[in-house]
């Protein structure tokens, strides 16, 4: 009879199930399906899984924390569904540390310079270092170095190169403490009155994470999609990566200039012409939408005349 009508068997007996049981707060009738839990175990879930007791308990394990003390027998899979079901919430807020705060920020070119060095593993096992120094308001690329050792005086000749074209003013440059950012020929440098020297994280709460940042763009996001075998291609990828940050990608932080534009105080004028733009490509969409007819939209028009 039910392949005549096309009723499912399991449909008619549900509709039969909830004819029969008048326990309208029942999933199913118990009299029918008695090893359904009982309201009593039902509470008594609900009782631990919003516990204050055992919120440090993953509900795997407090479902069998629960047999163990003899409270409730029900599997885990049957917790997880009825704390999906009754929407139960568990007392598990996370209290996160706060979220860093912005770092320090300058307020012209050639104010805060940041110095660093990373380390670049060859396809040989062998090694490249690459060091650089970026410009805080600008985030460009002031000078950089690529070497196949450790080279400690390699700092000192990117520092004066970063420096030439420096007219007025003191930079005060953040760096790391390590024997490539305190030695005699920086120090030196620091002597002569060129740059003002600070260490980050001791002689001042901020890190040296502007550099950091761009060390990880730079190698995820260009040099890990090229093959690393030799110091000489390494240096190669990073001079047009550098070229490239620094005169053709528009940095995040700015509204559409690029680093050179900061720093050269060029781009003034950038943001303004990509807002007039915007403002053109969304007039033209919406002009070149409206002439578009669909076969909804004709049925539409034929409908009204």
């Amino acid at each position: 009879m039910l392949r005549i009508i096309r009723l499912s068997p399991s449909r008619y007996h549900h509709w039969n199930r909830a004819q029969q049981c008048p326990l309208n707060d029942r999933p199913s009738c118990p009299r029918l399906s008695p090893q359904q839990l009982t309201p009593a175990e039902v509470e008594t879930i609900q009782g631990l899984a919003t516990s204050q007791e055992y919120r440090h308990a993953p509900t795997g394990t407090l479902a069998i924390l629960a047999q163990r003390l003899g409270k409730v027998f029900a599997s885990a899979s049957t917790w997880y569904r009825l704390i999906r079901d009754h929407q139960w919430r568990r007392p598990r807020q996370r209290i996160h540390p706060a979220k860093p705060k912005i770092g320090i920020r300058a307020s012209r070119p050639n104010d805060i310079w940041h110095i660093d060095t990373t380390l670049i593993r060859l396809l040989d096992g062998s090694r490249a270092y690459l060091q650089a120094v970026i410009d805080n308001f600008s985030r460009r690329i002031l000078a950089w170095k690529v070497t196949p050792t450790f080279d400690p005086g390699a700092t000192a000749e990117i520092l004066l190169a970063a420096a030439k074209g420096l007219e007025h003013g003191t930079p005060t440059v953040l760096a790391d403490g390590g024997a490539e950012n305190f030695n005699g020929a920086v120090d030196e440098l620091v002597h002569s009155g060129l740059l003002h020297r600070v260490l980050a994280r001791t002689e001042i709460t901020y890190s040296n994470s502007m550099i950091e940042s761009w060390w990880r763009v730079l190698k995820h996001q260009w040099l890990y999609l090229n093959t690393l075998d030799t110091v000489r291609a390494v240096e190669k990828l990073v001079r047009f990566y550098v070229e490239e940050h620094n005169t053709r990608l528009p940095h995040s932080a700015f509204r559409g200039q690029t680093p050179d534009e900061m720093y050269f105080q060029t781009g003034e004028r950038i943001p303004e012409e990509l807002e007039a733009a915007r403002r053109q490509a969304r007039q033209a969409r919406a002009e070149v939408n409206r002439k578009r007819d669909c076969a909804a939209c004709e049925l539409r028009a034929a409908n009204l005349n």
